[in-house]
C-alpha cells in the first residue's frame, strides 16, 4: 500500500487519515498538524523521509506563484531540505491544474454563472490558476491579497493589477515570517470581522478555507464559497453562517476533503516520476483518468 502524508503547519484538531483507492493502486493517506511549530515540522519529515511515498507541506505554500515567475517562501524552504529520500509537494501544481478544471467544470455546466458575478479570491497568489480560470469565466474579480495577507484594506479588482502589484512585492514578501502572511496554529481557531465588508460586497468567496473562515462574518445568507480542505464541523459553521453552497475543489473521503497537497502527492505517486520531472500535462492526464468532480453541498 501506498502512503502519503502531509505534514502540516496548522492545527492538530483537523488531524486525518482514510484508506481509498486510485486507478487500481491503494493509498493510506493522512494529515498531522503541528500547531504551528516548525521545528515539530522538520522533525516529522526526518523521522518519516524514505518511509512514506510521498508528503504533503500543508498549511503553507512553497512559492508565491504569479504569471509565469515563482517566488520561493524562506521558511518554507527551509522547512522542505528536511526531506532528502521522499519527494514533497505543497499542493501548487495540482492548484494550477484540477481548481482550473473545476472553475471550467462549474461554468460550463450552468452550475455556477461566473460572468459578471462579484467573487472575492482571498489569496490569488496561493491560486493563480483559479484566478486566471475565474477572469477567463468573466468575473468580476476581487484579489484580497493585500487585505487578508498584508493586512492592508486595498481590494485589487483586476488579475491585471493584481499581477503588477505582485510582481513588485513578492520578492520582498517572501522573505517575511510565514506567520505574518498566514494564520498558523492557535490563530487559525481565532475568527477576526475587521473585513466582513468584503465578504459582503462578494457574490462568490473563493481560495484558502482557513483564510476564508479566519475572516468569516456571523451571516452570509446566499453566498457560494469555493475552496477544499473541510471537516465535517466546517461544514456545519458553514450552514449556520446561513451560505447557501459548498464547493470543494478536491474530492470528498469519508466527509472530508483533503487539501491539495494531499492529493498532488497521490498523483505524484501515480505518476511514478520524480516531483521536478512532473508537468501540467501528467496532472492533466492523470486527472482525466481519475475523473475527479467537485463536491457540490447545498448548505441552506
Amino acid at each position: 500500500m501506498k502512503r502519503v502524508v502531509s505534514i502540516s503547519l496548522g492545527s492538530s484538531k483537523r488531524d486525518h487519515q482514510v484508506e481509498a483507492e486510485f486507478l487500481g493502486e491503494k493509498f493510506r493517506i493522512e494529515r498531522i498538524g503541528t500547531d504551528g511549530d516548525m521545528g515539530r515540522m522538520i522533525s516529522l519529515i526526518r523521522e518519516l523521509d524514505g518511509k512514506v511515498d510521498a508528503f504533503g507541506l500543508g498549511g503553507m505554500d512553497l512559492y508565491i506563484r504569479v504569471g509565469s515567475r515563482r517566488y520561493l517562501l524562506r521558511d518554507a524552504a527551509r522547512i522542505v531540505r528536511a526531506a532528502r529520500l521522499t519527494p514533497i509537494v505543497d499542493g501548487g501544481g495540482l492548484k494550477d491544474t484540477l481548481e482550473r478544471r473545476v472553475i471550467d467544470f462549474l461554468d460550463r455546466e450552468g452550475i455556477v454563472e461566473f460572468r459578471g458575478k462579484r467573487v472575492l479570491l482571498v489569496s490569488a497568489v496561493d491560486r493563480f490558476g483559479m484566478a486566471e480560470a475565474l477572469d477567463a469565466a468573466g468575473a468580476d474579480l476581487i484579489c484580497g491579497d493585500l487585505i487578508f495577507g498584508l493586512g492592508i484594506p486595498v481590494p485589487i479588482r483586476s488579475l491585471r493589477k493584481f499581477q503588477r502589484v505582485a510582481y513588485l512585492a513578492a520578492p520582498l514578501v517572501r522573505l517575511l515570517p510565514f506567520k505574518l502572511l498566514y494564520p498558523t496554529g492557535k490563530e487559525q481557531e481565532k475568527i477576526d470581522n475587521r473585513y466582513q465588508r468584503y465578504y459582503e460586497e462578494a457574490e462568490i468567496i473563493a481560495g484558502d478555507f482557513l483564510f476564508i473562515r479566519r475572516y468569516l462574518p456571523p451571516e452570509l445568507p446566499g453566498k457560494i464559497i469555493i475552496t477544499n480542505t473541510v471537516t465535517s464541523a466546517d461544514v456545519e459553521e458553514l450552514g449556520r453562517r446561513r451560505l447557501k453552497t459548498l464547493i470543494t475543489t478536491t474530492p470528498e473521503f469519508h466527509g472530508r476533503s483533503f487539501g491539495t497537497n494531499v492529493m498532488e502527492g497521490v498523483l505524484l505517486t501515480l505518476s511514478g516520476k520524480r516531483a521536478e520531472e512532473v508537468t501540467p500535462e501528467d496532472y492533466n492526464r492523470l486527472l482525466d483518468q481519475l475523473d475527479f468532480k467537485p463536491r457540490i453541498v447545498n448548505l441552506n
